[in-house]
């Protein structure tokens, strides 16, 4: 996982790529989704204020649908991206053909915020790793980190998932919300604003 200092470098790195680019590395971290699921994102995904995104199953690892709360950060850089309208409602969202396919190439992509973040053996999905191991060290109980990122482990896992059929759409939106405030907060002023629960520290 990144720590807060790398997280600067990281958004340094993002933000000095072109906008379809930077902007899509930067929500794999704030939303902890994975690369497939951000970059496949589609007009038709997003409501309408744009502050939900919605992966259907047959984009999702699990198979689940997951319904993703935008926090106001992660709404301010999809307003950064270049709305495009091929296809009604289905072009894509991180496009250099106007909507028709969506980004790639990311290893080039790669190399290049490598040669400005000077940090070794880091990958992309790394990113996910650091929301999620965020989220736990700003306070966020395991489960709603665990629903935030759509993963079936732990409170959702076997007989338990079964039962357990609670969606924890408030308090993802409380969950994503506070990691972007933390986000923010690094790299705006290389120190977070939200304070961690507990004695835990990075």
């Amino acid at each position: 996982m990144l720590t807060d200092a790398e997280i600067a470098k990281f958004w340094s790195a993002a933000s000095a790529e072109r906008a379809e680019f930077g902007a899509l590395v930067k929500l794999l971290l704030l939303t902890g989704c994975r690369l497939n699921e951000v970059a496949g994102m589609t007009s038709g995904e997003l409501s309408d204020d744009r502050m939900t995104w919605s992966i259907p199953g047959a984009r999702t690892k699990n198979g689940r649908p997951h319904l993703v709360p935008l926090a106001p950060l992660a709404q301010q850089i999809l307003g950064n991206v270049r709305e495009t309208d091929t296809a009604a409602g289905q072009s894509y969202i991180f496009s250099t053909t106007d909507g028709i396919s969506h980004v790639s190439g990311w290893s080039k992509i790669k190399a290049r915020m490598d040669d400005r973040m000077k940090i070794p053996h880091w990958r992309l999905h790394d990113l996910r790793r650091t929301a999620a191991t965020g989220m736990a060290e700003i306070g966020i109980a395991p489960h709603i980190v665990e629903a935030a990122l759509n993963h079936i482990s732990g409170a959702k896992a076997g007989v338990a998932g079964v039962y357990n059929r609670a969606q924890y759409s408030a308090e993802k939106k409380a969950a994503l919300a506070r990691w972007a405030q933390h986000v923010s907060g690094v790299i705006d002023g290389g120190v977070a604003n939200v304070v961690p629960l507990g004695n835990r520290r990075r």
